[in-house]
């Protein structure tokens, strides 16, 4: 009996294996989908970025519209940077995600993705203005700070075994707080409030990536998993879009602290 228990394998132990195989492959695809599309979308606003500020900057005063610094805008710059005009594509990355966020059940994936990629082109635009304010290699060197930071807090997400749920409502509360001290700041113009909205923002976009990632992983498993489709792909779409914003929130934080003023 004993020779029997030992080699007796139950069918239903090789189904579960081969659901577990199938999910975790699936699992795989979901989330390499959602870190292309993030990297796409951050290639697209760096490209972005870098081509409006090209366009925006001149060497030649004579042919100048206006000046920032020790920069000389051509008239396009001046309508990015001086006009009124750059309130509008200040708002317009806010207005997409609104878009993208509540319209994503009744969009086709295709069109979900080019609303992403329109997006990330639209923040490139409003971001562009870093160029003016920042050396160009402390902004290469944030980037880069940025990136490895958020690798190894989406890798911890991803791999921990601690339920994140909990912290995650904790972040959230505190996502609001720095906003509302970001817009009292715009009226008391304090550099001490700003540094420490920075540094907690910092702290509170860190764990966000780790928290997003796990939730990211849980969805999947718990939910699209058996439905798969358009479904997951909008998903995955939505978590790029989830991604990316604390890519992007992360880096800016990071450059009001560590950046090289021009």
């Amino acid at each position: 009996m004993s020779d029997f228990d030992r080699n007796y394998a139950s069918p239903f132990g090789r189904a579960a294996a081969r659901d577990t195989a199938a999910v975790d492959a699936g699992l795989r695809s979901y989330m390499l989908r959602i870190y292309n599309y993030m990297s796409i979308g951050l290639a697209i606003t760096g490209l972005a970025a870098l081509g409006v500020y090209m366009a925006a900057v001149t060497t030649d005063p004579s042919g100048a519209a206006a000046k920032i610094g020790s920069s000389f805008l051509t008239p396009f710059g001046y309508a990015m940077f001086v006009s009124p005009l750059k309130w509008v594509f200040m708002l317009a990355p806010l207005a997409m995600v609104f878009a993208i966020s509540f319209g994503i059940n009744r969009l086709k994936p295709a069109t979900a993705q080019l609303m992403f990629w329109a997006f990330a082109a639209l923040m490139g635009i409003s971001l562009s203005s870093i160029f003016l304010v920042y050396t160009h290699t402390s902004i290469t060197r944030v980037f880069f700070i940025t990136a490895a930071s958020f690798g190894a807090l989406s890798l911890y997400g991803y791999t921990t075994k601690r339920d994140m749920t909990g912290m995650g409502s904790f972040l959230i509360m505190g996502l609001f707080g720095i906003i509302i001290a970001s817009l009292v700041n715009i009226f008391v113009a304090s550099s001490m409030l700003q540094f420490i909205v920075s540094v907690v923002g910092v702290l509170i976009f860190a764990g966000l990536t780790a928290y997003d990632t796990q939730r990211l992983k849980n969805d999947y498993i718990y939910g699209y998993a058996s439905q798969g489709g358009d479904i997951a792909e909008r998903a995955a779409i939505t978590g790029a879009l989830s991604l990316y914003l604390n890519f992007i929130n992360l880096f800016t934080l990071l450059l009001q602290l560590l950046g090289q003023k021009e």
